[in-house]
């Protein structure tokens, strides 16, 4: 096989390369000579459970309109900033790309209040959080090849899919102990936590601003929104409406990755920071944000939470959404007859209950409501 290396040639000393990479899980003959993480990415794009993203709940559910962001177009979204972020600091963008498209991979059905469900049926199973799901997706629940479950992904995917860590993770280590918890993976791997934030803070508020959800002068005590709002209105005289939304978005995410990839520059300098070992054993995480973002970020979540995380209507989902996954799962797990004949023949190895959770997690919002109407409602034909 002729090889070649199409990873840029001005990556930084600290940036992961694929010809170092610590391998696969599984010995495979490969068909051509794509970068390793190039192909991590590629066959991230080409699973199932990405495709299924397209039917999950980010803030609003599928069926409440088009407009809005789904699990799948906020993974675009990140991957988008990613590789801009990875780019500027001289990072591997394939591999940020890759963790960026995969880093939701393990969500449930109807976002977060899914994963809360799950959590507490599985609590005497050890639980459940989509990190690690996801990393259970990549390794055994997606079939592509003949010889062993899986994606077969690099090794830092791998790791960065089981410490990836925002203010709405709380990943556990235990059990995994092959990803080196005790070190901080790779920049590209932190880059990610923060490349995820960026983009579900600004695009919330455009769709939390379309369902008018949030109302704008409301948004306009936020400061660092007003400040963005009146930068845009200062060099573009009389823009008004959704133009002036999408502007001060679009200005907000600059600033955003600007503040990023100056600040951590200044802390690769400071802590000397040469090689990929110097970056896991720094013993702290580097991609950071300076401490003014930091605050005008707070204030941004805390608003977001309480007028749309937290609005009345987004509530009356999470509950109906509650029902459905506590409903279906105990059906599962009082009659394994209900699920395919394949997954009845897991359950005898893996456990009903680990089996039932893989299932639902897996469903997109739409399977989700399909198979509780197919279980409850007597009109329905099975």
């Amino acid at each position: 096989m002729k090889s070649y290396n199409a990873e840029r040639p001005d990556l930084a000393d600290y940036a992961a390369k694929s010809a170092l990479s610590r391998g696969r899980e599984h010995p495979e003959e490969l068909k051509d000579a794509r970068p390793g993480f190039e192909r991590d990415r590629d066959r991230v794009i080409h699973s199932a459970a990405f495709r299924r993203l397209e039917y999950k709940t980010q803030v609003f559910v599928n069926h409440e309109g088009d407009y809005y962001r789904t699990r799948l177009t906020h993974s675009l979204e990140v991957a988008q900033i990613a590789r801009g972020l990875a780019r500027r600091l001289r990072l591997n963008e394939e591999l940020a790309e890759a963790l960026s498209l995969a880093h939701d991979l393990g969500h449930t059905p109807f976002g977060h209040s899914g994963e809360h469900v799950l959590n507490r049926l599985m609590a005497d199973e050890g639980g459940f959080e989509h990190n690690i799901q996801g990393l259970r997706v990549v390794t055994l629940l997606e079939r592509r090849h003949p010889s062993f479950p899986g994606l077969n992904l690099s090794w830092e995917v791998r790791e960065g899919i089981a410490k990836h860590s925002s203010s709405w993770d709380s990943p556990d280590s235990s059990g995994l102990d092959e990803y080196d918890p005790q070190k901080q993976p790779t920049l590209e791997a932190q880059l990610i936590d923060l490349a995820d934030e960026i983009a579900y803070n600004n695009h919330d508020i455009d769709d939390g601003l379309e369902a008018g959800y949030i109302v704008l002068d409301e948004l306009m005590e936020v400061e660092i929104w007003r400040r963005q709002w009146e930068r845009v209105r200062s060099k573009m005289p009389g823009i008004e409406g959704r133009e002036a939304v999408y502007q001060t978005i679009s200005y907000l995410i600059g600033d955003m990755m600007n503040d990023l990839v100056e600040t951590t520059r200044i802390q690769l300098d400071e802590a000397g920071i040469e090689t990929v070992d110097d970056v896991c054993d720094a013993g702290r995480r580097l991609v950071v944000r300076s401490p003014g973002m930091t605050a005008l970020n707070k204030e941004l979540k805390k608003f977001l939470y309480t007028n749309l995380y937290r609005h009345p209507k987004v509530e009356a989902m999470r509950y109906k959404a509650e029902r459905f996954l506590n409903k279906l799962f105990n059906a599962y797990v009082e009659n394994p007859g209900l699920l395919p004949r394949e997954l009845q023949k897991r359950a005898e190895t893996d456990g009903i209950k680990r089996v039932v959770c893989d299932t639902i997690a897996e469903m997109t919002d739409r399977t989700c409501l399909d198979e509780y109407g197919r279980l409850f409602d007597p009109y329905r034909k099975v």
